[in-house]
């Protein structure tokens, strides 16, 4: 028994991944570009995400993430995708015992790394990671995440928070996957490969 981790993730070019959804949903920072996503949305996108929540088994969420889906996700029709994300598990980490109203969701209390790697171990299937960068940093340290899917959209923000801050933990990652969206959006799938090998060209 054991589950995939796989981070699902709206990225620029520049790898930005900051509040892609509209205004107020991360103004963190002074971040002044907010909503850089809906511009970019087309059929394309919309066959690129619905396999992607189908094949999830289960959600995992940062804090904040888990406060910004939770407020809106309870709200969508069904068949407008809100039966296939409110009905799975959703996970979400806190170092601070909190309640959950959002249904079929599970608190992690704890530092992440060993709660994620927790449940890793004692369920089955895919479980899907959305948004939560401040997360995202911990499970890279970890070496917990197993696929990248990544959505990268063609404009470049230069600030804000992003998929690979940093001191990101260095892996290597193979490439299982690409294809594009007439609006410009580059969707890549890799999984990861360890720690990354190295040579020299003469």
């Amino acid at each position: 028994m054991a589950s995939r981790l796989v981070v699902g993730t709206f990225v620029t070019l520049d790898g930005i991944m900051q509040a892609p959804g509209g205004p107020g949903e991360d103004p963190s920072g002074g971040f002044e570009h907010e909503g850089w996503l809906p511009p970019h949305v087309d059929e394309g996108f919309g066959r690129i995400m619905g396999p992607l929540l189908d094949r999830a088994d289960g959600m995992l969420l940062g804090r904040r993430s888990y406060d910004i889906l939770s407020a809106h996700w309870p709200n969508v029709p069904d068949e407008e995708g809100g039966a296939k994300i409110n009905g799975m598990p959703k996970y979400v980490t806190t170092r601070t015992p909190m309640t959950a109203a959002w249904r079929n969701t599970e608190v992690l209390v704890g530092e992440a790394a060993e709660t994620v790697a927790d449940l890793k171990r004692r369920t089955d299937g895919t479980i899907l990671v959305q948004g939560s960068s401040d997360l995202l940093r911990t499970l890279q340290s970890a070496e917990l995440v197993d696929e990248y899917h990544l959505l990268v959209f063609p404009l470049v923000l230069g600030r804000g928070k992003r998929l690979f801050a940093e001191g990101a933990t260095p892996a290597g990652l193979r490439l299982t996957g690409s294809s594009a969206t007439e609006a410009g959006v580059v969707y890549v799938t890799y999984e990861w490969a360890g720690k990354p090998s190295y040579g020299t060209i003469v």
